[in-house]
This record gives C-alpha cells, structure tokens and sequence, in this order.
C-alpha cells in the first residue's frame, strides 16, 4: 500500500494531503529508469574491459586451434619439399643417367605459376594474417607444379626403361671396323694436324686405316638417314639415325651396301672403306653424334673390347698425329 505524504499549510494551519501530479511520476520513474539503464551499461562495459565474454573465448580458442593447423600443414609442406628435392635429385643424378636421359632443368623444376594475380581474393581481404596465408598458397602452388613435373619425369623414366632393350642396341657400342689386334686406330678425336692445311684443327671424329673394301658395320641398330657422295671433304659418307638423340656417320667411302630409308642392325655391313673426298689414304672416317654435337667416339667402344684393350684404345686415340682425312 502506497504511503499518504502530508505537508502543514500555514495558512489554514492545517495539515494538507499531497497531491502528485501524474508528470511528476513519469518524470521520476523516467529519472530512475536512466539511472538504471547508465549503472548497467557502466558495469556492462567495466566488465567487457576486464572479463572476455563466452563468445570472444571460443573465437580465440578457435583462432589459436587455426593457428596451430596452419603451422603444422607449413611444416608439412616443407617436409614433402624436402622429399620431393630427394625424388629429383634421384631422377637426376641416377635415373636419367642410367637410362640415357638428360637432367630435367632445374629452371624448369622451379618455374613458378603464371598468369593474373592468383591470390587478389586473399590480398584483399581483412584479414591480419593474409600475407602469411598468400605466402604458403605460393609454396603449394609451386609444390603441387613440381610434382606434376616429377610425375611426368617417371612416366618418362618409366617408358625408357621398358624401351631399355632398344635404347642399348640404339649406343653405337662397337668399332664399325674389325679391329682385334688394335692396330687400325690412326687417328683420335681432338685438335690433329690437318693432312691438307698442315695447321691444327678439330677432328671431330676417328680414322681407321684399313685397305679398300674392307667392310663397315653399322654400330647400333637404327635407320639409314641419308646417303651422300662428293668428290671433296667427307667424299662418300652414310649418317644413320639410332634414335634416342644417336647418329653416326661413316665418311670416306669406296661403296655402300644400304640406301636411305634402310633398317640396320649393329653388326650389319653397311658399306666399304675407300679413300674418297678430301682423303689422303684408304680410310674410315667415323663420327658419333649425340643430340646435335659431335662427341668422342672411343667412349662408345666398350661391346667389343675388355677393359685392358678399351685403356689401349683410349691411350692409342689420345695420341696427337695427323688425321687421315676431314
């Protein structure tokens, strides 16, 4: 029950009832109700100053479980870089070698990604943790790149090895000449003394001396790329294409037992030495060529010789003399 308040009128000397009025209680209660309103919103904020509220908790506890993902998937990605380089390294220095193949190079392996900006969604959002996040985007980008790029080095690898069998019989390891007693090898790979120009110059292939019409064997299997005859240089020659990067040519030439086009196998007569071209004596000129370039025949010579008459090889075309021809 609401309390009566009275007040002592002086001049009726009395004392009177007081009368609120209805604009006095809106006023006081509005007056108590922003009191309470500002107390709650005070303590509301005291308490968000010092005390974290049940949803910031769990965000946090969210943030840090994410942190630790994206540590952990960044130390993963560096593990399987590290078994990846392992994996090249393997290709490279083993695999390609032992099946005849060139490295992979290395510009290629780590050849980034191209095209537009592939991380302008994550650089232009808010958040404070964007940059770490475009940086391991870009490692598993060039990740996933180098694996694609290994993957096809083994199915390379892969078909090499099954196609082995052809590869060795495309190495033209034998002399194209009989030459068992090593007496035939007149002059090696290297700068000789031109037998024309009597100065130094490249020999970019070996001469063997043997009379005219002894027969010369193809030194791989392959296919007869061309035929050639002229009266100067190389006079009659045959260059034959192994595959796998091989060719060889035989120069100098009295005749030929193949044409273009034809399939040889090693061991085959493929012609006769003769003493054609820019020759100063009955002799076979004889080049190997891997992928373009010219290289020493006499590392290839290891089908038919041991290994004390492969050093006696080696040692007679090391010896600087006069080549027999161009």
């Amino acid at each position: 029950m609401a309390r009566i308040k009275y007040y002592y009128d002086t001049e009726t000397c009395k004392y009177e009832r007081v009368k609120v009025k209805t604009q006095d209680v809106v006023f006081n209660f509005l007056g108590l109700a922003s009191l309470i309103i500002g107390c709650a919103v005070g303590l509301l904020l005291l308490y968000n100053t010092y005390f974290e509220s049940p949803k910031e908790l769990r965000l946090k506890n969210e943030l840090e479980e994410l942190k630790d993902y994206y540590y952990n998937l960044e130390n993963d990605v560096s593990k399987m870089n590290e078994i990846l380089a392992a994996l090249e390294k393997r290709d490279d220095d083993i695999y390609r070698i032992v099946l005849g193949a060139d490295p992979i190079d290395e510009e290629i392996r780590n050849a980034g990604i191209g095209g537009a900006d592939r991380y302008e969604n994550i650089r232009s959002s808010s958040s404070e943790f964007k940059d770490e996040i475009i940086k391991l985007s870009e490692n598993v980008d060039k990740l996933k790149r180098k694996m694609y790029i290994q993957s096809k080095s083994h199915d390379e690898i892969v078909e090499l090895a099954e196609n082995k069998e052809k590869l060795y019989a495309a190495i033209p390891a034998i002399q194209p000449v009989a030459n068992k007693e090593l007496i035939r090898l007149a002059s090696g790979f290297g700068y000789r003394i031109h037998p024309v120009y009597k100065v130094k110059k490249l020999h970019t292939g070996i001469d063997f001396s043997a009379p005219i019409g002894t027969p010369i064997y193809a030194t791989a299997d392959g296919v007869v790329e061309k035929t050639n005859v002229s009266f100067s240089g190389y006079g009659k020659t045959i260059r034959i294409d192994h595959g796998y990067g091989y060719k060889t040519r035989y120069a100098h030439m009295h005749e030929f037992a193949v044409k273009s086009g034809d399939k040889v196998k090693r061991g085959q007569v493929i012609g006769y030495v003769g003493n054609t071209g820019t020759s100063t004596a009955p002799h076979l000129h004889y080049e190997v060529i891997r992928k373009g370039r010219k290289i020493n025949p006499v590392h290839y010579f290891f089908n038919d010789l041991n290994p004390d008459e492969y050093e006696k090889i080696v040692e007679l075309a090391s010896i600087e003399n006069q080549s027999l021809g161009m």
